[in-house]
């Protein structure tokens, strides 16, 4: 028989500390997953709507496989020459443009983003980034001083090194084609460039994804990545959840927006949950940080690492699996536009691909965001087996990101759900 719940939080404030997250109101204790179903502990089956993590899906057989099948035979860290490591950055790099032909590999995001800042110095001689005010990027040291929403109370003085612009918010913020947004980063690349610490790079999610995924017109980036150029500074993408062919029109969502980064940040699904995260940029960039750091990872790279990594690759391939988030998301964002005409509180429906969501407000012509009935909304789907989040500076935009193998079917489910929470909340 397996732990209370309430017993499970107990022993996690114990032997974790306090204020260790979990999700909903009343915390899942999950057991199992397989494809876009999780199962509780009481046997109680979830759609999993929320998760990027496990890209190709849950358990998927062939990256089980891949790991069980390196994990049999070797694994080390890469002072050892070894393949693996190799041939999975040649076949990642052949996804991006040309110039992006080298990868340092890490174990998670957090590191792989903190790589990328030390690139951005060691190549300009500068330390000032610039983010979003609505961004999240990782939680190192350095790293956690990109956000702001969860802005953290202590650190070592770091903050002198960043600036933030106003996230893009294409329900709210008048910016069709980008300048807005792009004249608020000269301003900050001005400011920087009038400190000791001078203007190194900009980091964004090309997709925008925590700032609620605004909509936006394919090249929206252009003006500001341009500026930043002229500046000397580069530009950074972290595609660690928009990546891996998630948005449907594209593999990289910086495709999207029509640039070239110098920098491209990975994590979280290019392994499917093993740990693994990357840092991609150009032969040059490169030499300059390893001449500038030396920087090694024990784990980063490893054997059964790139096995599981090359396997998701192997996957999305052959399952065609950026088509399916295509087609099916179309179908989503329909049916989210159906649901809109019916309930007041959805302001606006936005997305693409298998990331797609509703802003939730109390009065469509103030646009004053409903937060609380956001928080009730996914509580409640959590409560009839749908798992989602929310997201976005007021955290009223449901967050709807499942596994690429998510269905017609799945989607149905979802919004009659949905449907069903609304008509019984308002």
């Amino acid at each position: 028989m397996s732990e209370s719940v309430e017993r499970l939080l107990a022993r996690r404030k114990r032997l974790l500390g306090p204020n260790v997250p979990t999700f909903y109101n009343d915390p899942v204790h999950i057991v199992k997953a397989v494809g876009v179903w999780l199962w509780d502990a009481d046997g109680r089956k979830y759609l999993d709507c929320y998760n990027n993590v496990p890209h190709v899906g849950h358990c998927n057989p062939r990256v089980v496989e891949a790991i069980y099948r390196q994990a049999s035979t070797l694994n080390t860290h890469t002072r050892y020459v070894h393949e693996g490591v190799l041939d999975y950055i040649e076949r990642l790099t052949a996804t991006m443009h040309d110039g992006l032909t080298t990868a340092v590999m890490t174990c998670t995001g957090s590191e792989a983003n903190d790589i990328a800042l030390r690139m951005a110095e060691s190549v300009t001689g500068k330390r000032g980034i610039i983010a979003t005010d609505s961004t999240y990027h990782g939680n190192t040291a350095l790293v956690s001083q990109l956000s702001r929403s969860n802005e953290p109370k202590v650190g070592f003085g770091l903050e002198q090194y960043f600036r933030h612009v106003e996230a893009p918010d294409s329900y709210r913020i008048a910016d069709p084609d980008g300048t807005l947004f792009a004249s608020a980063v000269a301003e900050k690349i001005a400011e920087l460039e009038q400190t000791p610490q001078g203007f190194a790079a900009l980091i964004v999610c090309p997709y925008f994804l925590n700032e609620s995924f605004p909509s936006q017109v394919e090249g929206w980036l252009k003006p500001a990545a341009k500026l930043v150029r002229q500046a000397g500074g580069l530009l950074i993408c972290d595609e660690v959840q928009s990546g891996f062919g998630r948005i449907g029109s594209h593999f990289w969502a910086y495709e999207r927006q029509a640039v070239s980064p110098d920098i491209v940040v990975l994590g979280k699904p290019m392994a499917n949950g093993h740990p693994v995260g990357a840092v991609v940029s150009s032969a040059d960039i490169m030499a300059m940080f390893r001449n500038s750091f030396r920087y090694f990872n024990t784990f980063g790279g490893n054997p059964v690492s790139c096995a599981a990594a090359m396997a998701v690759l192997d996957e999305l391939q052959e399952q065609q699996m950026m088509a399916n988030a295509k087609v099916v998301g179309d179908y989503a964002f329909k049916r989210l536009q159906i649901l809109q005409k019916k309930y007041e509180c959805i302001g606006d429906v936005r997305g693409s691909g298998l990331v797609f969501g509703a802003e939730m407000v109390l009065d469509r012509n103030k646009k004053d965001p409903a937060s609380e009935l956001t928080d009730v909304v996914i509580n409640a789907m959590r409560h009839r087996g749908i798992i989602l989040s929310k997201l976005g500076r007021y955290k009223n935009t449901l967050k709807i990101r499942p596994p690429m193998p998510f269905s017609f079917e799945n989607a149905d489910l979802l919004f009659d759900t949905l449907d069903e929470v609304l008509s019984e909340k308002l």
